[in-house]
């Protein structure tokens, strides 16, 4: 094993061809560029709305309770038409909200990214001036006092996700 708690064997010196180097050096400037982590971000957001919207989508079937029919034809509606009916909600429901998933962390990220890069600076303000901006581009189709509050919204919710990743740990 390899890591901060694990020293390989040999005195913690490891051989690495330059090609593995080169190729990790590359990755990393890849990473740590603002495209890259757009579209990292776009990518995972894509599959995380995927998963998301799969589950939400098997949770949301339409059940005959609200009508006045018997158990036997209830029973006999489910078992029939369930699986037709939960097809049909897979096969329209998941596909915006990998989309939507994968345009706010797209966004955000860029946004972020770009941020920091122009202020010179790692700190709480760039991820509160990117989620305004954020929650201002996606909700400006709706007019301009939705996208002050989303504006609002967006960044009050990136200050308190940043303020809880960001403070001390306990082991400090």
């Amino acid at each position: 094993m390899n890591g901060p708690a694990f020293n390989p064997p040999g005195g913690g010196q490891q051989m690495v061809d330059p090609s593995t180097a080169a190729a990790v050096k590359n990755m990393q400037m890849i990473m740590e560029s603002c495209p890259g982590k757009t579209v990292v971000s776009g990518v995972m957001g894509f599959a995380l709305g995927g998963a998301f919207g799969l589950f939400m989508a098997s949770m949301q079937y339409d059940t005959p309770i609200h009508t006045s029919t018997t158990a036997a034809e209830i029973t006999s509606l489910l078992c029939v038409n369930s699986s037709s009916a939960v097809s049909k909600i897979w096969d329209l429901a998941p596909i915006p909200r990998p989309k939507n998933f994968s345009k706010v962390g797209a966004i955000f990220a860029g946004t972020e990214c770009c941020v920091e890069g122009f202020r010179a600076k790692n700190d709480l303000k760039n991820g509160v001036i990117a989620g305004c901006i954020t929650g201002g581009v996606l909700a400006a189709p709706a007019g301009p006092q939705a996208a002050a509050v989303g504006c609002a919204g967006f960044a009050a919710f990136s200050l308190a996700i940043d303020s809880y990743m960001r403070r001390p740990s306990d082991g400090d």
